[in-house]
């Protein structure tokens, strides 16, 4: 178990710029100041990217955290958390 928490450890990190950066592409090549699309204004892609990058960057902690082994014991009572 504990090795497949770091295999999903390692793919958790390697998820997270790759979200970030498919946003940011998307956004680029979505954005046209001609059209009058709501998907093709800056405004929604800058909510968009603004929401999701913390959440890309928890999501690479939280990998970063199972790589390191932190969830390989977890504890049993509540005496055990302090």
């Amino acid at each position: 178990m504990n090795s497949l928490k770091k295999i999903l450890g390692y793919i958790w990190m390697l998820l997270a710029p790759v979200v970030i950066i498919l946003l940011v592409t998307g956004a680029w090549m979505n954005i046209d100041a001609a059209s009058k699309k709501d998907i093709n204004q800056p405004v929604p892609w800058v909510i968009i990217i603004s929401i999701f990058t913390p959440i890309a960057i928890g999501l690479f902690i939280f990998g970063y955290y199972c790589v390191k082994g932190e969830y390989s014991r977890l504890p049993q009572k509540s005496n055990d958390v302090l």
